[in-house]
């Protein structure tokens, strides 16, 4: 397990003798522009509910999600985060062999770990912007035994966004085979309504995570759900405790699912507010030499690094400007040449290509558009 899927604001904090509050967080994913306004004073208004058991089952929270996205509560559960769901995965669905969509997160990996449940991975490769191949995708699950896929649409960490019809393409040729989607990213791209599979009930072996705590920025609330077929949610209701939500994170959630017109306003104006910060970084990148930006369609970026610089070492150097990045090391399919950078202000996102810029000099860096 990895303790800290980010990076560690303590030790680095440690390290130069200051304060956590003198460190600025480019390691960790959550919005920039979060919590909702409002929200924390709501919290505080409401913090008597820690005095009562919260609903068992969550029940509102859930109710409130299948009526956001017009499907049938049948089909959701909430739990606390979905790290819980990725865990009970290989138990709930029986998983024998999964196949997981890489490089990405670290969690679908240790929760097949945790059970002694075999796997193995789809590679993206740098070659190809780390965009899936879908044609070595269907041999593998043609040849290879799995009965479970593990997709993160967008993926973290590269910000790949794979179009939904070649995920659907893929659920209906293989119906013996359970796909869990991961759209934890997904509310920050473009369209999203329109991408999202969650309410999506024609396919039995669809299974999607879906996630309030980055785009609203309450990772420390732990909430998410799940939506699949009823048959699915029953199996994950086996492995589930009462109580498992608590009672802030469950009035949280419900009350931002309540308001509609200010959630959505809040949404917009996160994508609008990435877009044109990542246009903004990537430019001042785009002549620095030894490090290179891939695309991506949320707000955090991958970067490739190119020799003598390496990933702990642009670590150290960012942490001497009190800037903590993500090394992403210990991605299976990356290296020590990939860091990524979770985008803030304007002007902590400027500070960060400053300093690049000033440590990348004589080296000639790769482009990933391949100009």
């Amino acid at each position: 397990m990895i303790t800290g899927h980010g990076g560690n604001v303590n030790a680095l904090a440690q390290r130069l003798g200051c304060t956590i509050d003198e460190i600025i967080d480019m390691s960790s994913n959550l919005n920039p522009l979060g919590p909702p306004p409002g929200l924390e004073a709501f919290l505080a208004a409401n913090m008597a509910r820690i005095r009562s058991l919260p609903q068992a089952d969550a029940g509102g929270m859930v109710s409130a999600f299948a009526h956001r996205h017009n499907m049938d509560a049948n089909r959701v559960m909430a739990g606390n985060g979905t790290t819980w769901f990725l865990y009970t995965l290989p138990l709930a669905l029986a998983t024998k062999k999964m196949l997981i969509f890489g490089p990405t997160y670290s969690d679908y990996r240790d929760g097949c770990a945790m059970h002694n449940i075999d796997y193995g991975y789809a590679m993206a490769t740098v070659d190809n912007l780390f965009v899936p191949d879908f044609e070595a995708v269907s041999n593998m699950l043609a040849t290879g035994g799995f009965d479970t896929v593990v997709i993160c649409n967008p993926n973290n960490p590269t910000g790949v966004l794979v179009e939904k019809q070649a995920i659907l393409n893929l659920v209906q040729a293989y119906p013996e085979i359970r796909f869990v989607v991961d759209e934890s990213y997904l509310p920050f791209v473009e369209d999203a309504e329109n991408i999202t599979l969650v309410g999506d009930d024609r396919f039995p072996n669809l299974i999607v995570l879906s996630s309030m705590s980055k785009i609203f920025r309450i990772p420390g609330l732990r909430t998410g759900f799940i939506c699949a077929d009823p048959r699915v949610i029953e199996g994950f209701m086996h492995y589930s405790q009462p109580w498992s939500v608590n009672a802030l994170a469950q009035t949280a959630v419900t009350h931002l699912l309540g308001q509609g017109a200010e959630t959505g306003a809040f949404t917009a104006r996160t994508r609008e507010f990435v877009h044109e910060e990542k246009a903004l970084f990537a430019s001042r990148l785009a002549d620095c030499p030894g490090i290179c930006i891939f695309p991506s369609q949320t707000y955090f970026v991958l970067a490739a690094l190119e020799p003598p610089m390496d990933a702990p070492t642009l670590c150290r150097l960012m942490g001497d400007e009190h800037i903590l990045i993500r090394d992403c090391t210990n991605f299976d399919g990356l290296s020590n040449r990939f860091v990524r950078f979770s985008l803030k202000s304007r002007k902590t996102n400027m500070a960060l290509a400053n300093a690049l810029n000033k440590h990348f000099s004589g080296s000639t860096g790769l482009n990933p558009e391949g100009k």
